[in-house]
């Protein structure tokens, strides 16, 4: 009877194994919001890390978070590193790509808890008096976390955080 169950429990694991190989090998989590404010209201919340702290989702996660700005003060160049307890973890940010008023790319590293290299873009683009403003992060899933995929909707769990870091973005820009 144990060797059934071993037997059982094995083709299981190596079942939940499978499946998660089978999680595709990137990942995309994609928010938007309309912001009833010009791109120039908007871009430097962004484009300057030192504004962050007044919109992100993850900078009230440790209140004795250690920051870090090194580089340009903004734009290109302009670089931000944090280490935080665990729920903040530790990473760095540095603008790759910077055009004023319609978009921003950053390389985005994870190192605690689990490292990651993503690319996050904010693309600004103006319609009438408003501007709809879309946070994108993409990068590779590697099996770890195509593993955890089989539990958890990375989607729904990064997406909620960029939901509620650009209705504070709006909040900020529309006031």
């Amino acid at each position: 009877m144990i060797k059934i169950i071993l037997i059982v429990l094995v083709v299981l694991i190596a079942a939940l194994l499978a499946f998660a190989a089978s999680k595709p090998g990137t990942f995309r989590i994609r928010r938007a919001t309309t912001i009833k404010a010009p791109p120039e209201r908007i871009f430097p919340l962004i484009n300057d890390f030192h504004n962050w702290g007044s919109w992100s989702p993850w900078e009230k996660l440790d209140p004795a978070m250690k920051r870090t700005y090194s580089g340009a003060p903004n734009g290109k160049g302009a670089m931000y590193a944090w280490e935080g307890n665990g729920k903040a973890g530790a990473g760095n940010m540095e603008i790759a790509q910077s055009s004023p008023s319609s978009a921003v790319t950053i390389n985005l590293n994870f190192i605690k808890p689990f490292e990651g290299h993503n690319i996050t873009e904010f693309t600004l683009t103006p319609v009438g008096d408003s501007t709809n403003v879309t946070w994108d992060m993409h990068g590779p899933s590697p099996f770890m976390s195509k593993l955890m995929q089989v539990f958890m909707s990375m989607d729904s769990m990064v997406g909620k955080d960029f939901e509620a870091g650009l209705a504070n973005m709006k909040r900020i820009a529309e006031g």
